[in-house]
């Protein structure tokens, strides 16, 4: 008779079957059955999970770092309105005054101004891009952060399992016990205080 025993895992975690064959039947007195080592409980799975978009979005270094790169960007907002004003107040001026001018002359002045636009898409565009880097390299240090953390937390907890869990992912349930996304932020922040109220470290 054949005995089955299954081990269930997660996020598309292949079912593993093991199975025994007795050819008399009946198992020999010298020789007992290991079903019951072999067999593994879901409750044995040791496995948490954090809904990952609040713990970044309640991560203090993401606010205080996210609150810089916005200001910034409303700064960079400032300088190129500036500029944009400057070149559409000459090239109204130019527009008035075409007239008078020579044909050398009006055309060296479209080229200067052909010059200046395209010179204020550049500056428009590597403004964009920096903003851009900031945010990637933003995110690429949180999910570091992030990273560590949950190796330590688990480690100090014995999980075996960390999952993230987001709306229309992989996991479509869990139970809400098995929820630490506030315990994981709070020792996040935790350790960025500390780290921050550490003193600095002399160069040498």
């Amino acid at each position: 008779m054949k005995k089955l025993s299954k081990v269930l895992g997660v996020l598309g975690f292949a079912t593993i079957v093991f199975s025994s064959c007795n050819n008399s039947g009946t198992a020999p007195e010298s020789n007992p059955s290991t079903e019951e080592n072999s067999e593994v409980s879901i409750s044995d799975l040791k496995i948490a999970y954090i809904l990952t978009d609040s713990v970044i979005a309640n991560y203090d270094f993401f606010k205080e770092q996210s609150g810089q790169i916005t200001e910034k960007g409303k700064k960079f907002e400032t300088e190129l309105g500036s500029r944009a004003r400057g070149f559409e107040q000459e090239v109204a001026n130019f527009e008035q005054t075409a007239g008078s001018m020579t044909p050398n002359q009006a055309r060296a002045k479209q080229e200067d101004l052909m010059k200046k636009e395209r010179n204020l898409v550049t500056y428009r565009d590597n403004l964009m891009q920096e903003l851009q880097t900031d945010e990637s390299k933003l995110y690429s240090d949180v999910i570091d952060e992030i990273q560590e953390y949950l190796t330590e937390y688990a480690e100090a907890n014995d999980l075996e399992m960390i999952l993230s869990y987001t709306r229309g992912g992989a996991v479509w349930y869990s139970k809400k016990s098995l929820d630490i996304t506030d315990k994981v932020t709070k020792g996040l922040n935790e350790k960025f205080i500390a780290s921050k109220n550490q003193p600095e470290t002399p160069a040498k």
